[in-house]
């Protein structure tokens, strides 16, 4: 558990905790057998996304989840690793889609082989996933073909941009299509093969989205507030390769939000100076956007928390409460 988020094991129930943590050991030999290929390249790649680890939050969700119900059931194990999966395979595409050069501290598989191999890998670990969806039966299969389709939507709009409309309305709707939907059906995943009835499941997948926004949110919020060594990433990425997260489309849509100066520099898009970027960032830092952004993540924090809160009491529902204060304290 304290390899996938740190300092999260802190706040869970100790027998929680244990629980979770041999699932989520279990959840990493699963993704080596399921990435294996008789062809040494294929392997190779497929698994270089796998060794280079990664917080395993969507495994996590499915094992927190199915603490309400019976956590040893043997559905629980493939559940996690094809929502495990169908989440590695999306970042081999996007990083094709955005030229990256880096993933998780290591070379991308793009720029170490080429973005076609790149492609037909993601291509091979969606098709694994939905082959262990087909063990699992009718409704995993529908559910992920949904959650796919979602995801799909999400980047889509995110690739297109707002055309006009409210362009953080449209990013929020962006980060629970994109993000959110792989979370609330690792959540679903973990409320329905645990046994759960129907309107505790869907009590889950409710608490999936909007964990999942409030934890794809903080993710852009730690790219400004924090250090590398808590973020993961050198400070200010999103800012030099002009991804607009929310702290900048609250800066550039609410003048109050941010000096003339900030404003100016976040016009320019990319801020690939290096004095403008560190500008910028320390203006941002200090801005009320960032303030607003912090309060956005609270806000959605809160809806998981009310969500969790109509579960039946006990160690589960106390660990998943313990996760949305995390989640939300985390930038600060």
């Amino acid at each position: 558990m304290a390899a996938a988020i740190p300092g999260l094991s802190d706040l869970v129930d100790p027998s929680v905790r244990d629980a979770v943590s041999g699932f989520l050991a279990d959840v990493e030999t699963g993704l080596y057998a399921a990435v294996a290929s008789p062809d040494p390249l294929v392997a190779e790649v497929a698994a270089h996304l796998v060794r280079a680890g990664g917080k395993r939050f969507r495994p996590m969700v499915v094992a927190l989840c199915a603490q309400f119900g019976d956590p040893n059931r043997p559905e629980l194990l493939p559940a996690a690793v094809l929502m495990e999966l169908t989440h590695l395979a999306t970042l081999y595409h996007d990083d094709v889609m955005d030229e990256a050069s880096l993933r998780r501290g290591a070379a991308s598989a793009n720029s170490r082989w080429s973005n076609r191999l790149a492609v037909y890998v993601g291509d091979f670990l969606l098709a694994r996933a939905a082959s262990m969806a087909a063990g699992l039966g009718d409704e995993a299969v529908r559910l992920q073909a949904a959650t796919l389709s979602q995801l799909v939507r999400g980047q889509l709009a995110e690739t297109v941009g707002p055309r006009g409309g409210d362009p953080i309305r449209h990013h929020l709707r962006a980060v629970e299509d994109k993000t959110a939907s792989l979370i609330a059906t690792s959540a679903r995943f973990g409320g329905l093969f645990s046994g759960l009835p129907p309107a505790h499941v869907e009590t889950l997948a409710a608490f999936g989205t909007a964990i999942g926004i409030a934890f794809q949110l903080s993710d852009d919020l730690l790219d400004i507030a924090s250090e590398s060594a808590q973020s993961g990433k050198t400070p200010g990425t999103d800012l030099r390769e002009g991804v607009p997260t929310l702290p900048v489309l609250y800066a550039l849509s609410d003048p109050s939000a941010a000096g003339p100066r900030l404003r100016e520099l976040l016009s320019k898009g990319p801020l690939t100076d290096d004095g403008e970027h560190a500008e910028a960032l320390a203006l941002l830092r200090e801005s009320a956007a960032l303030k607003q952004a912090r309060e956005t993540v609270h806000g959605y924090a809160e809806a998981a928390r009310r969500s969790v809160g109509t579960l039946p009491a006990g160690a589960a529902r106390q660990t998943l409460e313990q996760f949305c204060h995390y989640i939300a304290d985390r930038t600060g």
